[in-house]
C-alpha cells in the first residue's frame, strides 16, 4: 500500500477473463452504498483502468458492463447483483456490484455472501443513508474487512473533510483518510491526490496512471496535521505495543512498518481506509486497487460457512482448499434468453471443473415457493462471466466466482457438490417480501405462460414470493416494494406474458354472533326418482379459534344413523362456501337436534343438501359477523418518526401494545387489521424518509366494524 504508479498493463492484465492457480490470488470484494452514489460507474472505471475493457460506458446510455439487465437500463440504477472480474498486480479480482435501493436488498446480501470484503462507496454531496449504516453494523458483526470509497468529489458541493467526519460519526473512530485530494489551479476539478504515508502527490492531470510529485510548500500543513490523525490511528491497533511510546517520544516510524500494520489492521476488520476516488478522471481508483490487493484478505482467510448433510448431520468445519471435497453455492440465478438459466458460483471448497457430474441441493425455503429439491447434474462448461458476458474458464477453484448454464435445477441459494458426497451450505438471511401485488393472466393461454415464467423468477429470487391463495383465488407475489415489483412485472411481460394486476384480497371469515335454529329441507321428485331429506339444527358461537363441532342430539332414529354424517358434511361444505359475504364460516357449534327420513328416497346426498339449507336458513335468523385477521407487527424508525408512525397506526385501527429501545431505533410494537397492511411498505417508507421498517405475523380473527363489514357483503353482492 505504498502507491506504487505502475502501468496496469504492466501488472499482467489478461483481458476480460483473468486466471488465478491459487485462492491466495483472489479478493472477492462487494461493492456497496446507496442508490446513486457511483457504484456501478466506479466498477466501470476500475474495468477501464485495468484494461478489461475498451472504454467505460455510462448509465444514462445504459452501456456499463453489469447493468445489463433491461429493468436497470430503463430505471437507469443497479436491479441486481453483477460480477467484473479484473486482474491487478496478479491478483483477481472480483468485484461484485450491488443495488442501492432498498427494495433489491436480497441481491446485496447475495453479494456479502459471495464476498469476502467490502467497499462502502459514500457520496461526498448526499452523505449517507441509514440501510447503510445498517449494511455497515452487519459487516462489522463477522468482521468483515472494509474500506471507503469517496465519490463525487468533483461536485460544487462536494465537502470531504464533512464527509469523513461523517464516516467517523456512524462508521467509527478506526475510518481515516489515506489520501487528501488535490485540486486543479480553477479549484473545480479533482487533479490529484496527496499521500498521507509516502508525502508525495500522485498527479492526474495528464492521464491515468498519475505521475509521482513532490508536494509544494503550501501542502506541508495539512499533510502534517493529517498525517498525524492518520499514523495515531494506524499505531493504536498495532500489534506493537510499543509504536505508540516511540512514536509520542519523537521517533520517526519507518513508512514500511506502518504499511505493515496498516495492511494487518485492515485485513482483520478494526480499520478501514478512506480513499477518494473519482471515476471520470480515474483519480484515486489506483489507490483503491492497492488498499483491495494489499490490504484485503484473501479466501483463504475467510471462514467457509457451515455445512451439513442434505440430511441435515453436521459436518467437520471445511478451508478454502482447492483439493479439498467440493462445497459451492449458486449466490445469483438468471435467465438468459439465449443460454438459458445461467448461475453465479462462489466456490468456497474443493474445485469445479467442466464435464464434472455435480449433486445440486436446494433445502429450507419452502414457504418462498421453493419446494426442497436434490439432483445430479452434468457441468458442461465452466465461464468467468463479466457483467452478462460468459468467458469459457478451465475450472473455478475454492475462494473463486464462476457462472455455468442450463442447469435444470440449480436455484439462488442451493448448494453444488460432489455427487458421491452431498452437502449443504447453511443458508443467508433474507429478508420478508412485505408488498402483496395480485396478478391475473388476460387469456387462457397467458396462464400457461405465467405459471412458467413465475417458477424461473421465483428460482432466481429468493425475495419474491410466490402464494396461490386457494381462498382468495388469486396468485399473488410478495415483493420488497415498488420498484421490485415494477421489474417482476417487467419481467413476466418481457417472457411473453400479457397479465394485468387487481387490488389485492385479504382472506376473511364470516361467524355466528349469537345463537340460532335453523330448518332444512330437501325434497324433490323426478322421474320416478325422489330425493328426501330433511333436518333441524341449532348452532352456537364458539371462542375465536374454536374451529367447528358438530354434536348428534337425534332421538328415537328420525334420521337414520348412516345420514348423520350426511348433514355434518352438507354443514361443512356451506360452512366453506359461506353465508352472507361469501366468505368460509368459523367457530361455530352444529346441533342435529331433529329431522325426517324417506324409507325409499332418502339419501346421503339429500341429507347433505338438508344440512346446507339448514346452516343458511339459521344465518338469516342470527346476526353474522365477518372476521378480519390480525397481524403483530413491529416497527423499527428512528426516535423522530416515533409519534408519527403511532398516529398513522390510530388511523389505521391499529392498537399499540408498547415501544422500546434497540440500538439507534425505537421499536413499536402493535396490532393491526391486516386489511391495513397491505400498502404498509410503501406508506411506512414515505413517512419515514426510506428509514423505517417492520415485520409481521398472524396474532388471530377478530369482528370487523359493522360498516366496514356491510361494505364487505355489498361487493359480494354485487360481485355475484
Amino acid at each position: 500500500m505504498t502507491k506504487s504508479a505502475g502501468k496496469p498493463q504492466e501488472k499482467g492484465v489478461t483481458g476480460p477473463a483473468p486466471v488465478v492457480n491459487e485462492p491466495g490470488k483472489v479478493r472477492n470484494v462487494v461493492v456497496v452504498g446507496h442508490s446513486g452514489v457511483g457504484k456501478t460507474t466506479l466498477v466501470e472505471a476500475l474495468l477501464a483502468a485495468t484494461g478489461t475493457i475498451d472504454r467505460a460506458g455510462t448509465i444514462t446510455d445504459g452501456t456499463t458492463t453489469c447493468d445489463t439487465d433491461p429493468a436497470a437500463v430503463k430505471q437507469q440504477r443497479s436491479v441486481t447483483l453483477s460480477c467484473a472480474p479484473i486482474l491487478y498486480d496478479g491478483i483477481k479480482i472480483n468485484l461484485l456490484d450491488t443495488p442501492g435501493y432498498a427494495d433489491f436488498v436480497g441481491e446485496l446480501r447475495a453479494g456479502l455472501r459471495a464476498a469476502d470484503a467490502a467497499v462502502f462507496v459514500v457520496s461526498a454531496v448526499d452523505g449517507m443513508d441509514a440501510a447503510t449504516q445498517t449494511l455497515w453494523e452487519e459487516c462489522a458483526l463477522v468482521d468483515m474487512p472494509r474500506a471507503v470509497a469517496v465519490t463525487r468529489l468533483d461536485h460544487p458541493r462536494a465537502d470531504l473533510d464533512e464527509t469523513v467526519a461523517l464516516c467517523r460519526r456512524i462508521f467509527g473512530e478506526g475510518v481515516l483518510p489515506l489520501y487528501l485530494p488535490l485540486h486543479d489551479d480553477t479549484g473545480e476539478q479533482i487533479a490529484g491526490l496527496i499521500g498521507l504515508l509516502t508525502q508525495k502527490v500522485y498527479d492526474y492531470s495528464e492521464g491515468y496512471p498519475p505521475k509521482v510529485l513532490d508536494p509544494d510548500p503550501e501542502h506541508e500543513t495539512a499533510i502534517a496535521e493529517a498525517r498525524g490523525t492518520l499514523i495515531e490511528g494506524i499505531i493504536a491497533e498495532s500489534e506493537d505495543e510499543s509504536l505508540m511510546d516511540r512514536y509520542l517520544g519523537g521517533e520517526e516510524i519507518p513508512v514500511e512498518t506502518l504499511v505493515d500494520d496498516l495492511e494487518t489492521a485492515v485485513a482483520r476488520g478494526t480499520f478501514h481506509p478512506v480513499i477518494p476516488v473519482n471515476a471520470p478522471s480515474l483519480v484515486g481508483l489506483d489507490a483503491l486497487l492497492e488498499v483491495i490487493t494489499q490490504g484485503f484478505p484473501s479466501p483463504l482467510e475467510h471462514e467457509v460457512p457451515p455445512v451439513t448433510t442434505v440430511d441435515g448431520d453436521p459436518v467437520a468445519p471445511l478451508t478454502c482448499d482447492p483439493d479439498g471435497p467440493l462445497v459451492a453455492e449458486v449466490v445469483k440465478t438468471t435467465i438468459d434468453s439465449y443460454v438459458g438459466r445461467v448461475s453465479l458460483v462462489r466456490v468456497f471448497s474443493g474445485t469445479l471443473t467442466p464435464e464434472s457430474v455435480v449433486h445440486i441441493s436446494g433445502h429450507g425455503l419452502g414457504e418462498r415457493g421453493h419446494p426442497d429439491h436434490d439432483a445430479d447434474e452434468r457441468v458442461a462448461h465452466i465461464y468467468t462471466p463479466l457483467g452478462s458476458a460468459l468467458h469459457e474458464a478451465p475450472r473455478c477453484m475454492a475462494g473463486d466466482i464462476c457462472a455455468i448454464t442450463k442447469s435444470g435445477s440449480a436455484e439462488t441459494g442451493d448448494t453444488i457438490s460432489l455427487k458421491e458426497n452431498p452437502l449443504l451450505v447453511a443458508p443467508w438471511p433474507m429478508p420478508e417480501p412485505l408488498l402483496p401485488v395480485a396478478v391475473v393472466a388476460k387469456t387462457r393461454s397467458d396462464e400457461d405462460a405465467l405459471a412458467k415464467n413465475l417458477g424461473r423468477l421465483v428460482a432466481g429470487d429468493p425475495t419474491l414470493r410466490l402464494e396461490r391463495n386457494a381462498e382468495t383465488h388469486q396468485i399473488v407475489l410478495w415483493c420488497m416494494g415498488e420498484a421490485h415489483a415494477d421489474v417482476v412485472l417487467d419481467r413476466l411481460r418481457s417472457g411473453g406474458v400479457d397479465l394485468d394486476t387487481e387490488p389485492v384480497k385479504v382472506a376473511l371469515r364470516e361467524t355466528f354472533t349469537a345463537g340460532a335454529q335453523g330448518h332444512g329441507r330437501h325434497v324433490k321428485q323426478s322421474g320416478g326418482h325422489g330425493q328426501y331429506g330433511v333436518c333441524r339444527i341449532e348452532v352456537e358461537p364458539l371462542d375465536r379459534g374454536g374451529g367447528f363441532e358438530f354434536v348428534d342430539k337425534i332421538v328415537g332414529g328420525v334420521v337414520p344413523r348412516q345420514f348423520i354424517p350426511s348433514v355434518e358434511k352438507g354443514v361443512l361444505a356451506q360452512m366453506r362456501r359461506g353465508l352472507n359475504a361469501g366468505y368460509p364460516v368459523v367457530d361455530i357449534r352444529v346441533k342435529l337436534v331433529d329431522g325426517k327420513a324417506h324409507s325409499v328416497d332418502s339419501s346421503d346426498a339429500a341429507f347433505q343438501s338438508a344440512g346446507a339449507l339448514a346452516l343458511r336458513d339459521a344465518a338469516e335468523q342470527a346476526q353474522i359477523t365477518v372476521l378480519e385477521p390480525v397481524d403483530l407487527v413491529r416497527i423499527r424508525v428512528p426516535e423522530m418518526y416515533v409519534g408519527t408512525v403511532m398516529g398513522d397506526l390510530s388511523s389505521r385501527r391499529g392498537r399499540v401494545l408498547g415501544t422500546e429501545s434497540e440500538a439507534d431505533r425505537a421499536v413499536i410494537s402493535a396490532e393491526v387489521p391486516a386489511i391495513e397492511l397491505v400498502r404498509y411498505l410503501i406508506e411506512l417508507r414515505a413517512m419515514t424518509s426510506g428509514t423505517g421498517s417492520f415485520g409481521r405475523e398472524f396474532a388471530r380473527y377478530e369482528p370487523m366494524p359493522s360498516h366496514l363489514a356491510d361494505q364487505i357483503r355489498k361487493e359480494a353482492g354485487a360481485e355475484a
